[in-house]
């Protein structure tokens, strides 16, 4: 076990935990942040995405160790009332079905318009396409961040 200074959306948290100790379970289960899912566990879903340093990242792959100085940002910590524009889109687009990859669906997408504010389709399609949404909303998810990236 080891102790390590996290900066997760914007405050400063002290976790114990083994260094090899995936970012994904320090979140839900140390720091009880359970916004963040687990889908596979592989980094191949999507669902456990994350930002370090604003950068989209699979948070089931990223040990704690690793993170150091750098600042982790969950989809607790992109707005406290669902007021962020993508969120707001997602909403207006009625993009979650069974809801599950939702998370990580929303911050690829906050990411790809932080460093592409008007992405065309093939933006979208790259940024997007290492998320899997089983219900297959990716219609509306594609709707949904072209209609937050003119907000």
């Amino acid at each position: 076990m080891a102790k390590y200074n996290i900066k997760i959306n914007g405050t400063t948290k002290v976790v114990d935990v083994d260094p090899t100790t995936p970012m994904l379970w320090v979140l839900r289960d140390t720091l009880n942040m359970p916004g963040t899912k687990y889908g596979c566990g592989i980094a191949m879903c999507g669902a456990c995405t994350v930002h370090l340093n604003g950068i989209a990242m699979r948070s089931c792959q990223l040990p704690v160790s690793a993170v150091g100085s750098q600042e982790i940002t969950t989809i607790e910590g992109i707005s406290e009332d669902a007021s962020h524009p993508v969120q707001k889109a997602w909403l207006e687009h009625d993009v979650a079905q069974c809801g599950y990859c939702q998370s990580g669906q929303i911050m690829s997408a906050v990411a790809l318009l932080k460093n592409n504010p008007t992405p065309n389709d093939e933006d979208i399609e790259a940024a997007m396409s290492g998320n899997i949404c089983r219900c297959g909303t990716y219609l509306r998810i594609k709707e949904a961040i072209k209609t937050a990236a003119k907000n």
